[in-house]
């Protein structure tokens, strides 16, 4: 998991980094919003600490730009900052920001929210009409799905699981976040439900020769992706 930190203090961004990474998180950097907004395209973090002020701009503007993209405006955000008032909080809350904590900060608090935040489904907000990877279309408005403009027919997990690997193509998924996102957060379901499904799916796409496109990532999970299918 890719964990993207933007804070101007050094000291702290690299404190954070170090302990996340002795967590078993990726990390990287940044001091500003410029180098954020590069960073982001980049990196393609699975979640963002922000701290409010930064030098050319605004955690707050931050947080309202990636909201307004549809790339980017389901990755979780935290909040990191000095200003504790009960006012500023609402304000971070109200712009998007997913949780909120101040400093000083306890570094093991901060990982368990950052645990808990990518423990959240991703939104099932519709971030477009049409989804589209390769040659697999999805209409989310009537849940038809066509592979080279051929109907496919799939069960309503089947679909839920191949939308949700769109959704978010070309990320490493756990089992845990395929479970949350696909089943909900209450399902009591194992990691083996996941195979399973995942198994059953890519006898579908095989029809097609696109079983390729669901990669399974020894030890973390799966990748969709439409590249090199060959």
């Amino acid at each position: 998991m890719n964990i993207l930190v933007i804070e101007d203090d050094q000291a702290i961004r690299d404190m954070i980094c170090l302990s996340l990474s002795q967590a078993n998180y990726y990390t990287s950097g940044c001091e500003d919003v410029k180098c954020a907004k590069k960073s982001i395209k980049e990196f393609k973090p699975d979640c963002l600490i922000i701290d409010w002020m930064l030098p050319d701009s605004s955690g707050i503007e931050l947080i309202r730009w990636l909201r307004r993209k549809d790339k980017y405006k389901n990755i979780p955000t935290l909040m990191l900052t000095a200003r504790a008032e009960e006012s500023d909080k609402i304000t971070g809350l109200d712009s998007g920001a997913d949780d909120y904590m101040t400093k000083p900060l306890s570094l093991r608090e901060l990982q368990s929210r950052i645990k808990a935040l990518l423990r959240r489904p991703f939104s099932y907000t519709d971030t477009a009409h049409l989804l589209q990877s390769g040659p697999i279309t999805i209409n989310t408005d009537n849940h038809d799905v066509h592979i080279s403009n051929d109907p496919v027919e799939l069960t309503k997990t089947e679909y839920l699981l191949l939308k949700f690997f769109m959704v978010n193509e070309n990320k490493v998924l756990s089992r845990d976040q395929l479970l949350n996102g696909v089943w909900g957060i209450n399902a009591y379901l194992g990691d083996r439900t996941v195979d399973v499904h995942i198994l059953r799916l890519r006898k579908v796409l095989k029809n097609f020769k696109l079983q390729k496109m669901i990669k399974t990532v020894r030890g973390s999970g799966y990748k969709f992706s439409s590249k090199k299918l060959d």
